[in-house]
């Protein structure tokens, strides 16, 4: 497989170098370059051609929001995921509007930053849990509208994590939705976590409840 091209933009030097040396040691992922604001993001995307940033909001010159906007418009096959420390409504739903595919928080470990990687060069989303549940709170509150009724999610479940969903509602275990959608696995184990993230669901109970409450089957 062809290692996915990362660039990491953060104001923080110290937390670039931790972050590219945590990447370096995953065979599937290569850090191509390294900026220190939304200016310098934007020349060297347009350098490097990376397949997925990893963009920090709050930075000098121009910020995350900003530049995320700008990489959508100049760079549309670039994929970006938020990854900062704050996941207050202003910047959560001001980065997604922006374009970002997924937004994750620095705590987040390491298993599941490599994991939302390789899922956004996928062409999938990724949210933290805690913003998953903002953003679903958010759009059940909006009036249904006339005709066919949308997800009611800022970033909808795909057509296979609602094949996974619902037989993860039905209590099968990975392996036996591994066995029914003729997949490894490993990757189902992949689809449940995006599900539950997307979802804003501690576990498989909630996000099977949280489904049904929101109408997706």
């Amino acid at each position: 497989m062809t290692p996915v091209r990362v660039l990491l933009v953060d104001d923080q030097a110290l937390f670039r170098e931790a972050l590219a040396t945590l990447l370096a040691t995953n065979d599937g992922i290569e850090v191509v370059g390294e900026a220190g604001d939304g200016d310098e993001a934007l020349r060297r995307a347009a350098a490097l051609a990376p397949d997925v940033v990893l963009m920090d909001l709050r930075m000098p010159v121009l910020d995350g929001v900003a530049a995320t906007r700008r990489l959508r418009l100049e760079h549309p096959g670039v994929r970006v995921i938020a990854l900062t420390t704050f996941d207050d409504d202003e910047d959560v739903f001001a980065a997604l509007r922006a374009g970002a595919v997924g937004y994750l928080l620095k705590d987040v470990s390491s298993a599941r930053l490599v994991e939302a990687v390789v899922a956004a060069a996928r062409g999938e989303s990724v949210l933290q849990p805690s913003v998953a549940a903002k953003v679903v709170a958010r759009f059940v509150q909006l009036p249904d509208a006339p005709g066919p009724r949308p997800q009611p999610l800022v970033v909808p479940l795909s057509e296979r994590e609602l094949d996974v969903l619902r037989l993860l509602a039905d209590g099968r275990s990975n392996r036996e939705i591994a066995a029914k959608l003729f997949l490894a696995e490993g990757t189902v184990k992949n689809h449940v976590t995006n599900v539950l993230g997307k979802l804003g669901a501690r576990d498989r109970t909630q996000a099977a409840l949280r489904a049904r409450d929101l109408g997706l089957f």
